[in-house]
């Protein structure tokens, strides 16, 4: 019996449609391609994670209770060793599965095609045990789209599942890193939070903790900030037609500037001034440069969840919910949890019949979906955008929409935006550039520096897909006149503008979103900057969703209209840890090892021995400190067993 295990039901019954019929409906199974039991295959599945790490108690009871001379608790140190149960809610299916699993001489592995899904069926398979024989013919299958042609295509391309060793071994080593951080650390500082009456859990996190430091620190800046004035000069200057050009500061004025640029003193501005007034202004350079800009690539997830979040205030929870929607119950759309932007050659064979469906999909759906039919008549499927390139995909590829149809008035209101943003990012690979010019004149001006700059459109090429307004269908005007080097011009008067420095914003969830795929750019220590950089940021694109939730629910965070800012607990939590736990340098650390160990650049234990010393020191400094920032605070929500361990685990 061959036995095709998916990741999810969803993508259970699809597999079965693609093997061959009779299908007969079992247990949390279907039997294909024969009546008889006997010579049948079979398809079966997970749902999500049926296994989990092992609680403190199951290693030792003593752990049951929350002791600091416990701590750490490290599970290889039991002769046992790293345990796994099943989860209460999955048991069932991990018994059918199990007697399937103990059946089958030869199994086909077809977890989601990422990390933890690669992970999540390879645990289910080693906890449970098969053969030498049947180890040796395991194969895997990797599944983006959950539509018919593209499954039976996954379905002939099976690759030995021993090729993603690695990629399994470096997902298990972050399961138990993860275990440890949080486990221990979570124990540690809410311990420590006892001695000053919290009676809150103060729950740690390598990926959560850093994300709440971000929201505190943006918090307390804007808090601490003061508006400070500054001043620009304009130049308006005679022309045919009259145009306006700002003062370049030179280095003799760097002690008036900030360290953004920006004049500090009002005299040096009103000297200028004075000085230019009724001068003449020579022409020193002139540029009109003709450029255009390709179209942006289709979405990841996290892209994608940035920009629901701008254009109709989502939340990356609920994006992610949608997209599994759209992916599992509608076949709409191809495997959300992507990180990727780029698309396989192979299905540029199918832009035709996906824009079909694109137009299908948007047909009495109102005005918007009227327009979406005009791009798709519009679109040039013989054109071939930068996205399509094999050299730049992965185990997935980029979020774009199928070429199913869904039935009138099935998809609901979040349903049809979202799948608009992503069939409108799929549509403009088929339209041409936008092009433009970048027009820049300087000027000098009594000895000083003056530079007037104008993006003209030449044609919007893909950017119509996006206009605002009907005003944007069209080229914009140029508005600087046509000049040349060494003309003089008369500046008739120069202006001051007094302007004020802004506090930063507060975060909402598209900028914590982007802070968090460009997390580099909050980090100051070069080596860790480059390391971010070559990363996906903090968390992954199918965590960061429910990390952000996690933070809201441990009320942690707090919203108020679209902004997101730390609680009062949220703000005690990082007041009271060390800056090594709220920053993301140690998370940035982690990624780069479990990148080389899923390359095969280096091995499971180069990495967990580190990190169990380093989480020892971590216990260390939480006892000889005493979290005085969280005295006085009350945590207004209690949680029940399960929840802590719930909590603790994240």
């Amino acid at each position: 019996m061959k036995l095709y295990l998916a990741e999810k039901p969803s993508l259970g019954r699809a597999i079965a449609a693609a093997l061959p019929k009779p299908h007969r409906k079992g247990d949390g199974c279907i039997y294909v391609g024969s009546h008889d039991a006997n010579q049948c295959d079979v398809v079966s599945w997970c749902i999500g994670h049926v296994l989990e790490q092992a609680e403190p108690d199951a290693y030792d009871k003593r752990y049951k209770k929350w002791l600091s001379e416990d701590l750490p608790i490290l599970p290889d140190q039991f002769s046992s060793g790293w345990k796994l149960t099943p989860k209460p809610q999955t048991r069932k299916q991990f018994s059918i599965l199990k007697k399937l699993i103990k059946q089958a001489d030869q199994i086909v592995h077809c977890g989601d095609p990422d990390r933890e899904g690669q992970l999540l069926v390879d645990e289910v398979l080693n906890h449970v045990g098969i053969s030498t024989q049947v180890q040796a013919s395991l194969q895997r299958c990797l599944i983006n789209d959950l539509n018919l042609p593209a499954v039976k295509q996954s379905l002939a391309q099976l690759t030995p599942n021993k090729e993603f060793a690695a990629l399994s071994i470096s997902a298990l080593a972050r399961s138990r890193a993860d275990w440890l951080y949080g486990m221990n650390l979570t124990r540690a500082y809410t311990l420590q939070a006892q001695k000053v009456g919290f009676k809150g859990v103060v729950s740690i996190g390598r990926v959560q903790t850093p994300v709440l430091g971000l929201v505190v620190r943006r918090d307390i800046e804007i808090d601490n900030f003061t508006p400070v004035p500054f001043f620009e000069v304009t130049a308006h200057i005679q022309a045919e037609p009259n145009f306006s050009a700002k003062w370049q500061p030179s280095e003799a004025c760097q002690a008036y500037l900030d360290e953004e640029g920006r004049v500090l003193n009002k005299a040096l501005a009103e000297n200028v001034i004075r000085r230019i007034n009724g001068q003449s202004a020579l022409v020193t350079k002139v540029e009109d440069k003709p450029k255009k800009l390709a179209p942006p690539l289709p979405f990841s997830l996290s892209s994608l969840q940035i920009d629901a979040a701008k254009c109709f205030g989502m939340s990356a929870k609920v994006v992610l919910d949608v997209c599994q929607n759209l992916y599992e119950t509608h076949k709409l759309i191809t495997y959300p949890r992507s990180d990727n932007r780029y698309l396989p050659s192979g299905h540029f064979v199918q832009a035709a019949d996906v824009v079909s469906a694109i137009a299908i999909n948007s047909v009495s759906k109102g005005a918007k979906s009227s327009e979406m039919k005009v791009y798709c008549d519009q679109a040039d499927t013989s054109l071939k955008s930068k996205a399509w390139n094999d050299k730049k995909v992965s185990a997935h590829h980029a979020i774009i929409p199928t070429a199913n149809t869904a039935k009138q008035g099935l998809l609901s209101s979040a349903e049809q935006q979202i799948y608009q943003l992503i069939s409108k990012q799929y549509l403009c690979q088929f339209y041409p550039a936008w092009a433009y010019n970048d027009g820049v004149i300087e000027l000098e001006i009594a000895g000083g520096k003056f530079i007037a700059k104008e993006r003209t459109t030449i044609s919007l090429g893909w950017k119509q897909l996006f206009k605002r307004s009907s005003n944007d269908a069209q080229p914009y005007f140029k508005s600087l006149p046509s000049l040349s080097v060494g003309q003089t011009l008369l500046c008739e008067r120069g202006e001051l503008l007094e302007k004020l420095t802004q506090a930063a914003k507060h975060f909402t969830d598209a900028t914590l979103l982007a802070a968090m795929t460009g997390i580099a750019r909050f980090v100051s220590n070069p080596e860790i900057k480059k390391i971010l950089k070559e990363t996906d940021g903090l968390g992954t694109e199918a965590t960061r969703a429910n990390i952000i939730e996690l933070l809201f629910k441990r009320r942690f965070l707090q919203r108020q209209g679209k902004l997101i800012k730390a609680t009062e607990a949220g703000r005690g939590v990082i007041n009271s840890l060390p800056n090594e736990l709220s920053y993301p340098d140690m998370t940035a650390e982690w990624e780069s090892a479990l990148n080389n160990i899923s390359l095969k650049k280096t091995h499971y234990p180069e990495f967990m021995l580190p990190l169990k010393n380093q989480i020892t020191q971590l216990i260390d400094q939480a006892r000889n400190q005493i979290p005085n920032a969280l005295k006085g605070i009350k945590q207004s929500r209690t949680f029940s067993k399960t929840k802590r361990k719930r909590l603790i685990k994240s």
